[in-house]
């Protein structure tokens, strides 16, 4: 598991529009990068769009959002779309940003639901293991504030 306070390590994933995605592309910002345990179930539905329906402040917050699993691109396509989110969705088939980040799930494909706040810098700012989804968005938005 990557700590707070550590460089939040660097990936490149296939985003749902087929784009090539590379985390370090984003300093400067602040990143949110969640990831859940599969596209288009109940809990990661709300989570998603959770987000998409408070979009409006994280972008204020100038924040860049992507969501992560190890769904393959077309899934995350179809869940991006679906749900109209404002957002990119990675695919991790491999789990190369799962590994890196240890939030995969011990026997399982899946990841844990687990949120990293990324400054700008490309430090990890918070770790939120576990989240509620349906409460997601606004602990996320209030990590940003802080």
């Amino acid at each position: 598991m990557v700590d707070e306070g550590t460089p939040a390590p660097d990936f490149e994933l296939t985003g749902d529009s087929g784009e090539k995605v590379k985390l370090s592309d984003f300093r400067g910002k602040p990143v949110v990068l969640y990831f859940y345990p599969k596209s288009d179930t109940p809990g990661c539905t709300a989570q998603a769009c959770g987000i998409r329906d408070a979009y409006s402040e994280f972008e204020q917050a100038g924040a860049v959002v992507l969501g992560v699993s190890s769904d393959k691109e077309a899934a995350q396509a179809k869940f991006r779309s679906k749900y109209e989110l404002p957002f990119t969705i990675l695919a991790d088939p491999d789990h190369v940003a799962g590994k890196a980040y240890g939030v995969e799930k011990p026997d399982s494909a899946y990841f844990e639901r687990t949120t990293f706040v990324i400054d700008p810098e490309g430090k990890v700012a918070k770790v939120m293991r576990n989240v509620d989804a349906s409460k997601h968005a606004d602990q996320v938005l209030k990590a940003l504030a802080a």
